[in-house]
């Protein structure tokens, strides 16, 4: 018959918990979704439109990179977009380079070029981070829009399709999948640095970057590298928007709001959560596209979308399912922090420690190493 320490033990080991069930339902409940989508949609333009909202997750996660770890707000996330976007663009018309071999060159490029504008960026903090980041946007925009001879300029760029035999649905319907795989390896990519020692100094850089550099924690390189990766992922996102739309305009490309959606729909999510800007870009870009269907070009819809963020900010501050997971804790049990010892066991014990003078330092109730497997 086992002992209490036995169904102690058993009780405790990691298995199939009601939380881990219920995450693993709803991660394959969004796959099948995702997956499923296309053949749903009634007609090609809400098949853009989800493209639009798949787009729209993809930045913010990859904005996520930074915000979520080291707490850094960048408004300059939408140059990198952009960047990746006309670097696509101009090596598939300009250098004649095949599509999607356009789009990895760019999204290195873009990530190399990362390098020293974080090393620049990355030595301030607070709002000067958030001024140097908006400055990286009017230059580029500046830039783009000048250099006409080669960008274009106000006229755009048009960028031929990588599948010029596909008819609007099925182009819509290819793309949909490719970004949501894209999407798929950086929310993989961000999950995997949550769970290492080097998302834990990041963590640390978020909570304290002074305390956490006296620790020993080289902060800046941290900062730098997780800078890199997201840029990375935000200059691919951009490329492939680019080669899925087809036609871009520096106005666009190059506009702060870019950026700003990006921040609004993490913080909506729940900024330090995995599919935090997942649900924020679903709630946020639907929001957009319906609010651009029903009032026009006119900054109605940037209204609407204003009046979205500070409900979030005055009712859910910490987002949408960091306030979920906290109303769910309330129907818990309280969890101890010890396991609860009766007289019994705590007698068993002191008899074991007696017989066995090497264990006289185990506290109560814990298993000996002559029960240990």
């Amino acid at each position: 018959m086992p002992s209490a320490s036995d169904l102690t033990r058993t009780a405790v080991r990691p298995g199939f918990t009601p939380g881990r069930v219920a995450r693993g339902v709803l991660l394959v409940a969004l796959v099948a979704a995702v997956a499923s989508f296309p053949s749903l949609a009634p007609n090609p333009y809400i098949l853009s439109a989800g493209i639009v909202v798949l787009n729209y997750a993809l930045l913010s996660t990859s904005w996520n990179f930074v915000g979520g770890f080291t707490g850094y707000i960048s408004l300059g996330h939408g140059a990198l977009a952009g960047l990746g976007a006309y670097g696509t663009g101009l090596l598939v018309t300009r250098a004649g380079v095949p599509s999607f071999l356009a789009l990895v060159i760019a999204a290195l490029a873009v990530a190399a070029l990362a390098v020293p504008i974080g090393y620049a960026a990355l030595r301030v903090r607070g709002a000067s981070f958030v001024i140097v980041s908006i400055a990286l946007v009017l230059v580029l925009l500046l830039v783009f829009q000048s250099w006409a001879s080669f960008t274009g300029g106000s006229r755009g760029l048009t960028v031929p399709r990588p599948f010029p035999d596909l008819l609007r649905p099925e182009h819509h319907r290819v793309f949909w999948f490719l970004f949501a795989g894209l999407l798929a390896v950086a929310l993989l990519a961000w999950w995997l640095i949550d769970r290492s020692r080097f998302g834990l100094g990041l963590k640390a850089i978020r909570e304290d970057e002074d305390k956490a550099e006296s620790l020993g924690i080289p902060t800046f390189a941290y900062k730098l590298v997780v800078f890199v990766v997201s840029a990375g992922f935000t200059a691919a996102a951009g490329g492939l928007y680019a080669l899925w739309f087809g036609d871009l305009d520096p106005v666009f490309q190059f506009s702060i709001l870019t950026g700003s959606y990006m921040v609004l729909m993490a913080l909506l999510g729940g900024v330090r959560t995995l599919f935090g800007p997942l649900l924020g870009a679903l709630v946020v870009g639907t929001a957009l596209e319906y609010f651009k269907v029903e009032y026009g070009n006119t900054p109605l819809h940037l209204v609407a979308t204003g009046l979205l963020l500070a409900l979030v900010v005055l009712f859910m501050p910490d987002g949408v399912l960091p306030a979920l997971a906290a109303g769910l804790d309330r129907f818990r049990p309280a969890q101890q922090s010890i396991r609860e010892v009766t007289a019994a066991e705590l007698r068993e014990q002191r008899e074991r420690d007696a017989a066995s003078p090497e264990l006289a330092g185990a506290s109560p109730g814990a298993p000996s190493t002559k029960e240990r497997p």
